[in-house]
């Protein structure tokens, strides 16, 4: 899994869990958090308005 949540930049807005296709994406505590259902189609990053999440890639 190369998509990574920057929870420092993440309010929890939920905009990245609304969009994700296989639903692994989850609001927890207030913030974002991707689990190992996660196929990196990036989807969430899109839709990040914080830009709080990115592709871990190089």
């Amino acid at each position: 899994m190369a998509v990574k949540v920057d929870a420092e930049k993440c309010n929890g807005c939920g905009k990245c869990a609304e969009v994700c296709p296989v639903d692994a994406v989850k609001i927890e505590n207030g913030k974002a958090t991707i689990n190992e259902q996660c196929v990196d189609c990036e989807t969430c990053i899109s839709v990040c308005p914080h830009l709080a999440i990115s592709s871990g890639a190089a």
